[in-house]
């Protein structure tokens, strides 16, 4: 790890604290699960308000999975892309109720072959609920990735691997949840507050920051 880096890393940590907290409401594997597939294009603010009602209704991983598809899309209708998200989600538990025997699996080649799970939802289970190191790459972390200059591509798997040879594992979640704070309320992606920022000094994107 590089002195930079390493300032990005201390800087975050004090602005943010050390606890990997997870913005999205949930009180177990398959809660979260559903949730992150529902925050597809959406914020996790509105996934919660959605979420509050949903987990009652269905309070067990079995009753998603038997859950009637057009039922299910009035009750997310709320939420962008609900006729993909609903009928995903009812494969999604089918398949870990009868496949995985109800428990959300840890490994990465499990994850990615249930229905509306990719990369960034896998890594999100396996940093969150398995505390296996992972990073996550979102919105914010491929926007401010490049502008701190730890990567310049634009495909997540390859920021993810860039950021791999970046980051030490303590901070791969970690940097996720620092980063989505940072980049809603300081490196936004359009007119962000440079003049406020703690990690300009240390910023490679200053003149071009909002352009993307």
């Amino acid at each position: 790890m590089t002195k930079r880096t390493a300032k990005i890393l201390e800087r975050l940590d004090q602005a943010y604290g050390t606890d990997a907290l997870c913005y999205l409401n949930h009180d177990n594997a398959w809660q979260l699960l559903i949730a992150v597939i529902l925050s597809a294009q959406c914020t996790d603010a509105r996934v919660n308000i959605v979420t509050a009602d949903l987990f009652q209704k269905y309070d067990t991983l079995e009753k998603f999975a038997q859950a009637d598809i057009t039922e299910l899309e009035q009750d997310i209708h709320s939420i962008g892309f609900y006729h993909s998200k609903a009928k995903n989600i009812i494969s999604c538990c089918r398949d870990l109720v009868t496949k995985f025997g109800g428990e959300v699996p840890s490994s990465l080649e499990d994850l990615t072959s249930l229905a509306g799970v990719g990369r960034k939802t896998a890594n999100v289970i396996r940093g969150n609920v398995y505390h296996e190191p992972s990073i996550v790459v979102d919105t914010h972390v491929k926007r401010i990735s490049n502008r701190l200059g730890f990567t310049t591509e634009s495909d997540p798997y390859k920021i993810e691997q860039d950021l791999m040879k970046v980051l030490p594992k303590d901070h791969w979640i970690l940097y996720n949840m620092q980063i989505i704070t940072f980049g809603r309320s300081i490196c936004m992606a359009r007119s962000p507050k440079c003049s406020e920022c703690f990690l300009q000094d240390l910023c490679e994107a200053q003149d071009r920051c909002g352009q993307e």
